[in-house]
This record gives structure tokens, sequence and C-alpha cells, in this order.
């Protein structure tokens, strides 16, 4: 029986979808950047995201969410969507400081890509990783992958000792406690599946500092895959580190709760 023009297409299509280059180039990478008093190092981020993403071909988009910052970080993100284009860049502001899962949930409703980054806008996390990370993931097929700063060649520049010792009694003390099977639970620029990430933020309870370690442990809890990247954490460049004594309180109580609760 003779096949039709438009059936041989159809199969041609049928085939050409299911090959594994294609569902690569179809792969699309939405990174969330919650901002709060970021005018200075915004453009930085952008620049470099935009450079890394570039050089590497993945299809992108930067989602800024920021949460109605005074010094004007929202007028710079609109000043850059105009350079870059609204495909890119994405504006989802909010009123007002409303804390960083909600934020999440606020850019995941917005996203158009298939993974989720999410990371600092504060030039902590350097660009840079971003291909690394998407290499991992599609050598494992990980649910996520996480930037660490404990193993390999990672490490925290431009931090005091003090700083220093809080990050790692933090994490040492979050290792033995909750055995989690990831060597940084408290770091913060991670890629997820999108559907991952939409289902972990549906189930953490936590704010602030512990949010980021609950992510990791539900994660576990759920059986979700995780791959590590090592990865170099650099101190904020531009305005005030957000971490104080109320936040290491409310770390150490969030940690109790989860260790009582997983």
């Amino acid at each position: 029986v003779g096949t039709s023009n438009r059936e041989r297409g159809l199969q041609r299509t049928t085939i050409l979808d299911a090959h594994p280059r294609n569902r690569e180039e179809a792969d699309k990478y939405s990174v969330l950047l919650p901002t709060y008093n970021e005018r200075e190092n915004l453009p930085l981020i952008v620049w470099l995201l935009v450079k890394y993403f570039g050089e590497s071909g993945y299809n992108y988009e930067i989602i800024v969410i920021d949460d109605g910052s005074p010094d004007g970080t929202l007028q710079i993100a609109e000043q850059l969507q105009k350079i870059y284009g609204d495909d890119k860049i994405v504006l989802r502001p909010r009123a007002k400081k409303l804390g960083l899962g909600t934020a999440y949930i606020h850019g995941i409703k917005h996203a158009t890509g298939n993974f989720i980054i999410i990371m600092d806008a504060d030039l902590s996390h350097h660009p840079k990783f971003i291909p690394e990370f998407i290499k991992k993931q599609k050598e494992g097929g990980y649910d996520l992958v996480s930037g660490t700063r404990y193993r390999g060649d990672g490490g925290v520049y431009g931090w005091d000792l003090r700083r220093k010792l809080i990050s790692r009694g933090a994490n040492f003390v979050t290792q033995v406690l909750l055995r989690p099977g990831a060597s940084d639970l408290t770091g913060s620029f991670r890629l997820y599946k999108k559907d991952v990430l939409e289902r972990l933020v549906e189930r953490c309870v936590s704010k602030g500092y512990v949010f980021q370690m609950e992510m990791i442990v539900r994660a576990r809890q759920l059986g979700y895959t995780i791959g590590e990247v090592p990865i170099s954490f650099v101190d904020r460049v531009y305005g005030e580190s957000k971490l104080g004594g109320n936040e290491i309180v409310s770390f150490l109580k969030g940690l109790l709760t989860l260790f009582a609760t997983t």
C-alpha cells in the first residue's frame, strides 16, 4: 500500500521528536532571580547569564521577581528588558517583600521552561557554572542538580572566619541530623526539573535559609535523584549581607523542626 507525502512527513516528524538530540534542543531553562535592593548587581548578573547561555546555545529566559525594592531595582530591570528583549528578560514584580518560597512559586507560574534554575542575584553565584549543571543533569537524568561548596574544587571566597564557621557548622549539624544525601544543603544555586520543583515547593513549609535545606530533605524523602557540581561561592560585591543573628536562630529552629518531622 502506498504512503502519502503527508503520512511520510508525519512519520519523519515523529522520528525526529523521539530523537534525544531534538529533545535537548527543545529544552528551555527559566532562571528565577528574586531581587531586593540589587540595582548595582542586576545588570552584571544579567549580562553574565546572557553571555554564558549565548555561548552554550541553550534556550533560556530570565525571570526577575523584584519585591518592591526601594533602591530602584525594578527600573534597572525595565531598562535591561529593553536591551535584551522581553522574551529573554521577563519581569514579574511584587508589591513588597514576601519571602523566598513565595517568590519561587510566583516565578514558576510564569516560567515557560521545562527546567528551572534558581540562584542569587548578588553575584555570589557565577553563571559560568550553569552549563556544567546542565551537562551533569543530562548525564545522569537527575531531578535536581545542586551547586556544592563542600566537594571537589568547590569553595567560598570573601567570607571572614565567623561566616565560614557558621556555614560549615550548619552544614555539619544538618548532615548528622538529617543524612540528606547531598553535601551542601544551605546553598541556593540549583537546577530543577520544573515539575519536581513545583512538587517540592508545595510540600515545603520553611522560610528563609531553612527553605533551601528543606527542599533537599523533601527531595530525598520523595525519592528524587540529586546531582552535585562543585562551585565557587563569592561574597556579594555590592549591598549588605542578609545573614544576621535572627537568621541563625531561625535556622536552628527550622533544623530541629525538620529533624522532628522527617
